[in-house]
């Protein structure tokens, strides 16, 4: 399953979640300003930076703010 992590005012993040919820996508969410070690894992895959959404996949791989179509490709490489 996918990691999205998130914050509740990010649009980017809320059009993710409905696309992935469109394409039958199963996925958890963390929202990043309740959960400090989900920032500090945020920061540490994005140089520092607090980005979201940021998307970690089962074998460990993250992707950040990635297109729906992204995010399938990625997954299709590592089924």
């Amino acid at each position: 399953m996918l990691t999205m992590y998130s914050t509740t005012w990010c649009g980017y993040c809320h059009r993710l979640r409905s696309q992935l919820d469109r394409e039958g996508i199963g996925y958890r969410v963390v929202d990043i300003e309740r959960d400090p070690a989900a920032a500090h894992y945020v920061m540490g895959v994005n140089g520092g930076n607090q980005t979201v959404p940021t998307v970690r996949f089962p074998d460990g791989s993250t992707l950040t703010n990635p297109t729906i179509v992204q995010l399938k490709k990625h997954l299709s490489t590592i089924s």
